[in-house]
């Protein structure tokens, strides 16, 4: 007896049932020709591509993994297709039954595709919301942050919402962007929100830099959101300085006309400069007008830096500057006798001189030059600037002061009346050794030979003080002398140099 039956005749349908019921992945065209090993091969392939292939993943089965399967099943095909040629068939009645089945059966795999496909999708779907969970809860914890501290994440966050509606506009997570949108500027301008103008300032300006990164369509409203709040906060938080004193609001209020000229907000800018000019005039005749002047010459500077030409205000900022200029000036007459009343008489000094050369029609100008005289006496001679001076002039009595110096000299006076005025230098003149100021003898101005450059005064009873300083010369320190006058005496006042000064 042969060891085997057979082979059947070759049959070419039966090749081709055989072959497709093989490239189901089940092996079931060896099931038919009883090729049991073969048929648990097939199961075996069909298991690895299904471990590797599940759970769903949004990156999709590995594209080797694919290609060596899809090369299996051919091989298996072709190979099931030559078993079968020659091999009846077991189970299955005719070879078009078989082949027939073999076609629907490939809806098997077909189902398989479209079923993994949504399964891939939905896992598509669940990693772009869980990226856009994350993106709000990095926003929610920023928003407990200062913004400098804070906008790193916020880029961050916004970098997310950009990519779900530009990568993956169909997405659910896509369509929740506008709505996380509206969350994320309402949390950037929060401070805004809380009336905290000064702190709301950057981040309104960061938000008006969103739109050069995502479209305008998809921001909607929120494009211009931060414009009249960034315009108001500006406003506030200028406004505020300004009328505590602070130097920062130059910024905002420049910032404010530049960016927002035909703003409500912009149009309160001048009315705020001129408040704050009529409330530093005001204080000039206060306890610190020093001060005041001070507040004045920065207002008189920083309002002429305000750019109002596109809101309209340069007019009206320019006139407030102006008065601003001249209050100054005007109130560096009471800064004056401020300082002098203080002891504070260099400073005295500087502030009257400038006070009589920058305002020569004033009506304080020649107290202003007395006091700065006084002034000048009282550094050398304190107990000169006890008294603020007043512009009398003139007395019962005789003083004149000669100069034996080879040195022009200044000589300022103060007491009843205050003045000073010019001698020439004594050109036969020379500087006194300290050895011979010291002897019994010595007495300056009185060699008949010399002509001694000299003038007269007249003033009235009490103490005088007297400062005699070098204009031009060798001459560094000068001298003082007190003088208690008495009607019915002729005083001399004579100036001379040693060689450690008057």
């Amino acid at each position: 007896m042969p060891t085997a039956p057979p082979p059947a005749p070759a049959h070419p349908w039966r090749a081709v049932a055989v072959a497709l019921l093989n490239l189901s992945g089940l092996g079931l065209g060896y099931a038919v020709v009883r090729r049991w090993g073969l048929m648990a091969v097939c199961w075996g392939a069909t298991a690895v591509l299904l471990l590797v292939a599940l759970p769903a993943d949004p990156d999709g089965v590995p594209g080797a993994t694919i290609v060596l399967y899809l090369i299996f099943l051919a091989l298996a095909a072709a190979h099931g297709a030559a078993v079968g040629l020659r091999t009846r068939l077991a189970f299955l009645p005719s070879a078009l039954i078989a082949a027939v089945l073999g076609v629907v059966l490939l809806a098997v795999p077909a189902g398989a595709v479209v079923l993994y496909d949504g399964a891939r999708d939905e896992a598509t779907e669940q990693m772009l919301l869980d990226r856009l969970d994350r993106a709000d809860k990095l926003v929610g914890q920023s928003g407990k942050q200062t913004f400098e501290s804070a906008e790193p994440d916020y880029r961050r966050a916004l970098a997310v919402y950009r990519a779900l509606g530009d990568d993956h506009p169909g997405s659910r997570a896509a369509r929740r962007v506008p709505d996380r949108l509206k969350t994320f500027y309402a949390t950037v301008g929060a401070p805004y929100a809380q009336k905290n103008y000064c702190s709301a300032v950057p981040p309104l300006k960061y938000l008006r830099t969103v739109p050069r990164t995502m479209s305008r369509k998809e921001l909607g409203n929120l494009a211009t959101w931060p414009d009249d709040r960034l315009a108001t906060s500006l406003y506030e938080c200028a406004a505020a300085s300004l009328s505590g004193g602070g130097a920062d609001w130059t910024t905002q209020f420049g910032e404010l006309l530049s960016t927002f000229p035909k703003s409500t907000q912009a149009g309160r800018v001048e009315p705020a400069v001129r408040t704050a000019v009529d409330n530093a005039v005001r204080t000039v005749g206060g306890d610190d007008p020093c001060a005041a002047v001070q507040q004045l010459n920065g207002l008189d500077t920083r309002v002429r830096g305000l750019p109002g030409e596109q809101a309209g205000l340069a007019d009206a900022l320019a006139k407030d500057a102006d008065r601003a200029a001249r209050s100054a000036r005007s109130g560096a007459y009471a800064c004056g006798v401020h300082q002098y009343r203080d002891g504070n008489f260099s400073d005295a000094v500087t502030t009257m001189n400038d006070f009589a050369r920058t305002n020569p029609h004033d009506r304080n100008r020649a107290r202003a030059q007395k006091i700065a005289i006084a002034a000048e006496v009282a550094q050398t001679v304190p107990a000169a600037g006890k008294r603020l001076p007043t512009t009398a002039s003139g007395g019962s009595i005789a003083v004149t002061v000669k100069n034996d110096s080879p040195d022009q000299i200044t000589v300022l006076y103060t007491g009843p009346v205050t003045g000073s005025f010019n001698l020439a230098a004594c050109g036969s003149c020379a500087t006194y050794g300290l050895g011979s100021t010291l002897g019994l003898g010595f007495k300056p101005c009185s060699d008949s030979g010399k002509h001694y450059p000299q003038r007269t005064i007249r003033l009235p009873v009490g103490t005088t003080y007297f400062v005699h300083k070098s204009r031009s010369g060798t001459g560094k320190s000068p001298a003082s002398d007190t003088a208690k006058l008495s009607p019915g005496y002729v005083y001399t006042e004579c100036a001379y140099m040693t060689s450690l000064g008057y």
